[in-house]
């Protein structure tokens, strides 16, 4: 048990050190800042349009499904066992208005 314990430290080690030696610093010529500001400008209207119109009714439709299933399966539930659980649907439901009302502000925050 020692030496298989030994082995594998050992062998870590090597790893490590192998790594440590053949690994390349990369440093950044130039402004990087001014690079991913200029490319965001550019790409922003794309981005926009994008998300606004596949991203978030994507979302919206997955979470209006969700609500509904959980609601019918809280329903059924309910009929069954005589307590409402509200935790999940109004969690759901919060999602869901988040998800409606972002594209008003999620462009302003970014």
């Amino acid at each position: 048990m020692k030496k298989k314990s030994l082995r594998i430290i050992l062998s870590l080690a090597l790893c490590v050190m192998v790594m440590t030696m053949f690994s390349v610093t990369a440093f950044a010529a130039g402004d990087v800042s001014g690079a991913i500001e200029s490319t965001w400008n550019a790409a922003k209207s794309q981005v926009q349009t994008v998300v606004n119109n596949v991203v978030f009714p994507v979302i919206d439709m997955i979470l209006a499904i969700l609500f509904f299933v959980k609601v019918g399966t809280s329903y059924f539930e309910y009929r069954k066992h005589g307590q409402f659980e509200f935790a999940a649907p109004c969690i759901l439901f919060a999602c869901l208005i988040f998800t409606l009302t972002a594209p008003l502000y999620i462009w302003t925050i970014l």
